[in-house]
């Protein structure tokens, strides 16, 4: 018997060295690391949870995303909404955080979810598509997304966003939570967490992935 383990020891020593190895290069879900920054996450798809934090579920329209900013070092970084795109493997749909005044400020915009077409020989952008100004005439455009593709294939999804002027709006009592949630913007050798409020509707965790394009990245954040 001492015989057999001591052949059999080498053996499963490796097997536990390799599987060991593979789990330290799989993808940390909801975190990203590398010199100079860490950044951990968690996507809030759920409608329910939506309005437990913010006291609405906005329809549905927005994923949420907790975040929290650690430099490191000692050394300080400037953190900024636009250093965040979330995207979405279901729909190749894609989106930079909305600030509060966007989402609930007089003149906000108001979302919803349209289906861009891909039927032509080189394929439809499916950039989000922002409607006209109330009352001018003005057509909706469509901005660059990530594409289309070559041949007949699946349409995909965007945001719709049109604009309310918001001059006989009373002021959105959602507003100052929004505010106070967001993630900060600001240089800081501190962590610093808060919420990102990205136009994507009716997603799963499975089909996300943050991506960080700030000083210190890029970085890209899986959630499972």
């Amino acid at each position: 018997m001492s015989r057999l383990l001591a052949r059999t020891l080498p053996i499963l020593l490796c097997v536990a060295s390799l599987h060991a190895g593979k789990k330290d290069r799989d993808i940390d879900p909801g975190h990203a690391s590398n010199a100079r920054v860490d950044i951990q996450a968690a996507a809030i798809v759920d409608r329910q949870t939506v309005k437990g934090e913010l006291g609405s579920d906005f329809d549905g329209q927005f994923t949420l995303v907790r975040l929290t900013v650690t430099p490191k070092d000692g050394h300080a970084l400037p953190v900024r909404l636009d250093d965040f795109l979330l995207r979405s493997e279901k729909d190749g749909s894609r989106s930079t955080p909305f600030a509060p005044s966007q989402i609930a400020g007089q003149g906000a915009l108001v979302l919803h979810e349209v289906q861009i077409s891909r039927s032509g020989p080189l394929g439809d952008s499916n950039g989000p598509v922002w409607g006209g100004m109330p009352g001018t005439g003005t057509m909706p455009q469509q901005l660059p997304g990530n594409g289309g593709s070559a041949g007949n294939g699946a349409g995909g999804t965007a945001a719709e966003a049109k604009m309310n002027d918001g001059r006989k709006d009373p002021v959105n009592p959602l507003l100052a939570t929004l505010k106070a949630k967001v993630l900060p913007e600001k240089e800081t050798a501190e962590p610093v967490s808060g919420l990102l409020y990205f136009p994507l509707e009716k997603q799963k965790l499975k089909d996300l992935e943050l991506d960080y394009s700030g000083p210190a990245g890029p970085l890209k954040i899986r959630f499972r």
